[in-house]
């Protein structure tokens, strides 16, 4: 018996030690059928991309971008290079001046007895006319010239701000020391009877010989090679945004102009005190693309009536921008005491404006002393 019962449990226990046996099986996991599979949800096809509209390509401005007009005319030795501010006679008795009608850039604004002044400028100091009659430097003109980096040409200064304008560090061109050989006399005009003041020239054509010859900086400082102006775009002549403009009527006191609209050449033709002003050489009547007149404070500094001008503008400085038969009114500033600075023409909101590419007028005058029609 005992032996039957010790077979017994040798069987059991050898039973239980039978390798691969468990008590916790894991079942496995069924294989999903293939219908299945196919039966999934597919991700919807991606929807094709709308295609971007091209931007239009960036208008490339010619190397030889005139910076006072936009125009691009200037001679290969001119790119990157300074221009030329020359001070010119404009009353009546020096009439007609000349050399003036190639002037890309003139100024006019009020001297002693409320008589005016221009200051024209040439882009290309290499193309500079013979130009005359030459008259004196008053400080403000310097002050802005500067802000072009301009050569500076006139014949004699105002002896009471002598020291400012020794100051401005200007390469300056004074016809009372004759550099060059540059200023002489028009002798037709002294023997046609003018007076020995407008009879005063400068020979802008020997000028870039004559620079370089002294080796005077040519370039224009790095930071000063954008234009002088924000322009509208090359084939762009756009009416500025306001009323209607034909014609301009500016009051100096002594002396006015006058710009009307001709639609025939898109320009604005200029008289001076009534009568056509003209260029003596051509014959041909002054005319701008755009007319710009800035109003600001001008008083009498001695008792000579020299001219104190706020060429700085600023908050309460206004004016007004003309071109293409409209005008908008607009708001100006130069930085004080930065004659380096150029002027700035900015919107009501002190946004910057674009204008025409051409020639450009400015008369910088007294507030309330221009009308348009």
């Amino acid at each position: 018996m005992k032996k039957k019962l010790a077979v017994f449990l040798i069987m059991a226990l050898a039973g239980l030690a039978v390798p691969g046996c468990s008590c916790s099986k894991q079942e496995e996991e069924p294989a999903k059928p293939a219908a299945a599979e196919a039966d999934e949800p597919k991700d919807p096809p991606a929807e094709p991309e709308e295609e971007a509209e091209p931007e239009e390509p960036e208008e490339v401005i010619p190397e030889n971008e005139n910076l006072l007009t936009g125009v691009p005319d200037l001679s290969d030795g001119a790119i990157g290079k300074r221009p030329v501010a020359v001070m010119v006679n404009n009353i009546p008795a020096a009439m007609p001046q000349y050399g003036v009608e190639e002037a890309d850039l003139i100024f006019e604004i009020p001297v002693e007895g409320d008589q005016t002044r221009f200051m024209a400028l040439y882009g290309d100091y290499t193309k500079v006319p013979k130009v005359c009659a030459i008259r004196s430097c008053r400080a403000y003109f310097p002050a802005i010239s500067q802000g072009f980096d301009a050569f500076y040409v006139n014949w004699g200064i105002d002896e009471s701000m002598g020291d400012y304008i020794a100051a401005l560090g200007l390469d300056q061109y004074d016809g009372m020391y004759n550099p060059g050989g540059l200023f002489g006399r028009d002798q037709d005009r002294l023997n046609s009877g003018y007076a020995l003041e407008h009879t005063a020239y400068f020979d802008g054509t020997k000028f870039a010989s004559y620079v370089q010859s002294q080796g005077t900086r040519t370039d224009l400082r790095e930071n000063m090679t954008d234009p002088a102006f924000q322009f509208n775009g090359l084939e762009e002549q756009i009416r500025p945004d306001g009323d209607s403009c034909s014609q301009v009527d500016i009051d100096f006191g002594a002396q006015t102009a006058s710009l009307k609209y001709d639609e025939q050449s898109g320009t604005y033709r200029k008289e001076n005190s009534g009568k056509p002003q003209v260029d003596g050489r051509t014959g041909n009547q002054l005319a701008f693309t755009n007319v710009i007149v800035l109003e600001t404070t001008i008083r009498v500094r001695d008792e000579v009536g020299h001219k104190d001008v706020d060429w700085s503008g600023g908050d309460s400085a206004k004016g007004y921008y003309i071109s293409k038969g409209g005008v908008q009114e607009i708001r100006w500033y130069k930085e004080a005491n930065n004659e380096l600075d150029r002027i700035h023409l900015c919107d009501g909101n002190w946004n910057e404006i674009s204008i025409n590419r051409g020639k450009t007028y400015i008369a910088i005058n007294y507030p309330g002393h221009t009308q348009m029609k």
